[in-house]
This record gives C-alpha cells, structure tokens and sequence, in this order.
C-alpha cells in the first residue's frame, strides 16, 4: 500500500473519530466516572447491594465508552507517527506493522460504530436466545444445530460468556430445541437483529439421493431483565412441570428431577431452565426467563399497534424470514430486512455476524427515522 494511500484512509477515519469525540463530551463523561467513584468509596455505599451493583455496572459502561473512544485517537496517534517516519526513512517491516495497525483500526472503528447504533432501553443487558428448528426433520434439526454453533462463535469473539440454559437432542442429528444465555455488555442490544425465521439452502448430507434441501429455523431473542423491571407474573397462571435435566447430546443425565419448565396459562409461553444443579435455582431461572418472554410480547403489542397508526409494514419476527443462508446452487447469505449479503456463507457460520448486525442496526434506525 502507498504511503498516500494509508494517509487518506487514516484522515477518513480520524474525521469520524473526531465527530464521535465531539458528540461524546470526554469531560462530562469523566465528570460523571469520577462521582460514581466517589460514591462507590463511601462508607454506606454496600447498604444496598442491588443499587450498589448498578452503579458499578453503569460507571464500568461508561469507562469502556471513554476508553474505546481513547483506544480510537491513541491509535490514530500511532499511525500518523509511523507515517511520518516512513515517509523520511522507508522501512519494510515498519511499513507492514503499521499496515497491520490500520486494518485493526478499521476493525475497532466498525465495532465502535457499531455500538452507537444500540438506543434501545435494554440494548446494554444480556440475551436469552432461542433456537427452534421448523418442519424437515433432521435436515431442519441440523440448522438449528449450526445455528446455535454460529452464535456461540460469534459470542466468543466478542469475550461474551455462552451458558446452555435448556437443551433437546433432535432425533436423528443436531437439536429439537435449546436456549443459550448470552452474558455481555450490549449483547440483546447486537442479537435483537437475529430474531425470525432463518432460512437454509444446501445438498443434505442427511439425503442418500444427493438432493437439495430447504430448512427453516426460527430464532427468538429476549433481554434479561433485572429485578427493576416489574413484570406481574400470577403465580395462578403459571403450570410447573419438572424433569431429569441432561447435557448437550443426552450425557450427564441427572437422578434428580432438577430441570423445570414453566407454562404460561393465559399466553401458551413455554420456558424452561436445566443448567442449574437445583430444582429451586432452576425454577427462578425459569421465572426470570418467562419475564422476559412476556416482556417482549408486550414490546411486539405496543410496536404493532404503532404500525397500523402509521401504516408502516412491520417486520413478524416469527412469521416471516429475515435472512437467507444458500449454499447450493450458489454460495450467498442475505438479510431481507437491509439488503446486505455476503459471498462467505462459510465464515458467517463461524462467528462473522458483525456486518449483518451492523447493516440491520442502520436499516432500523433508518426506519424509526424516516426523514
């Protein structure tokens, strides 16, 4: 790469970094991190755990907001540096770092635009993912396998933690269900644009004959709420029914019925939690999950109603499908909701998700905002 070349991609992306700074105002956010730290050395600050652990909670997303805006100019720094350097003392190997340098600042710059696309009111909380494969039987069960496999990837290269909170092993190959629960900064914030129908084109490894298979797969995402978000649950409307819990694939089989699902009378939500060692932990696990089942139901009544208002054509998370995965007779992935693909199906199933998010986080905002 040219050394002009490296300078006008690094002015391109230093001009964004500076109206991301100018809309940050460091001063006040720093303001803000040094009270809440202020707050957290006084005496009577553990009186009450829950606001305590908030506080911590919320000044650590504002230190991380400060500091990746930091990483961003530090590395801008760096670059410019090694530029002007070069450009009086060409160097090989010093030309490849700060080569390698820029793409890993466009990488990080993406990730930053990424998360100030992220407004919603639990964007910042955790997610609980589901995945249910549809008709086409082992086929379909495989999907869901693959599905669940690209997730815990694409959470793992983020550093976020991936806990199976329910499993069930398809007949054949792969699985009837599961429920992961996806534990980082902004993680329901990125995996809300997976919820709906995941669609799966390929020649089945399932079929003697060789044929080509179309499978379906719907993906369900809630926030974990906290205890601050009221949900009124009537214990009156909710069927528990417990059973032996067992481990990805059936090992592990319990000789306790330690696993619990919860049925929700009044709605037909289904929730169930089997990661826990105990019928009591699994069963407030269940709970919290059910809350956030019927948060999101809520969430979807309000966004209908705000759609016949307006007219507006709303996306059925359920009913419809929101992405495309072919890879036979040609190799493409498409979201149907932003228009963007992508020509790598291979690396979108291990992990590379990003684009897709970041493509959907846009096309929504773009939505809300028509103007």
């Amino acid at each position: 790469m040219e050394l002009s070349e490296v300078r006008h991609e690094l002015e391109l992306m230093n001009d964004e970094i500076v109206r991301f700074g100018d809309s940050l105002d460091l001063d006040a956010l720093n303001d803000e991190i040094a009270a809440n730290e202020h707050q957290m050395v006084m005496p009577d600050f553990w009186n009450d755990n829950l606001a305590a652990q908030k506080v911590i909670d919320g000044n650590n997303v504002l230190k991380e907001r400060r500091d990746n805006y930091l990483k961003l100019t530090q590395a801008v720094e760096n670059i410019a540096t090694a530029l002007e350097l070069l450009s009086e003392l060409p160097d090989d190997e010093m030309q490849a770092e700060m080569e390698a340098d820029l793409k890993q600042l466009a990488l990080d710059l993406e990730s930053y635009r990424l998360a100030q696309l992220l407004n919603e009111p639990y964007d910042a909380n955790n997610a609980i993912l589901e995945i249910h494969p549809g008709s086409g039987g082992t086929e379909s069960a495989d999907w869901g396998a693959n599905l669940q496999r690209m997730y815990t990837r694409w959470a793992e290269k983020h550093g976020f933690k991936v806990d199976l909170m329910d499993y069930h092993p398809g007949d054949v190959a792969g699985i009837d269900s599961a429920t992961l629960m996806i534990t980082g900064h902004n993680a329901y914030g990125y995996l809300r644009s997976e919820r709906g129908v995941h669609r799966f084109v390929r020649i089945s490894p399932f079929d003697s004959a060789g044929r080509r298979h179309t499978s379906f797969v719907s993906i369900d995402v809630m926030p974990e709420l906290d205890d601050s978000v009221e949900i009124d649950i009537n214990p009156a409307d909710v069927k528990m029914d417990v059973y032996r819990a067992s481990g990805a694939g059936g090992q592990h089989i319990n000789k306790t019925s330690s696993a619990v699902r919860l049925t929700h009378i009044p709605t037909g939500i289904v929730v169930a939690s089997q990661q826990q060692r105990s019928q009591f932990q699994n069963k407030d696990t269940a709970y919290g999950m059910l809350k956030a089942k019927l948060y999101q139901l809520e969430m979807d009544k309000k966004e209908a109603e705000r759609a016949a208002i307006s007219g507006t054509q709303l996306e059925n998370g359920w009913g419809s499908q929101i992405r495309s995965y072919v890879f036979q007779p040609y190799r493409m992935v498409k979201d149907h909701r932003s228009n963007y693909e992508s020509g790598n199906p291979q690396g979108v199933m291990d992990g590379d998700l990003d684009p897709f998010i970041n493509a959907y986080l846009r096309w929504k905002l773009a939505e809300q905002n028509p103007d």
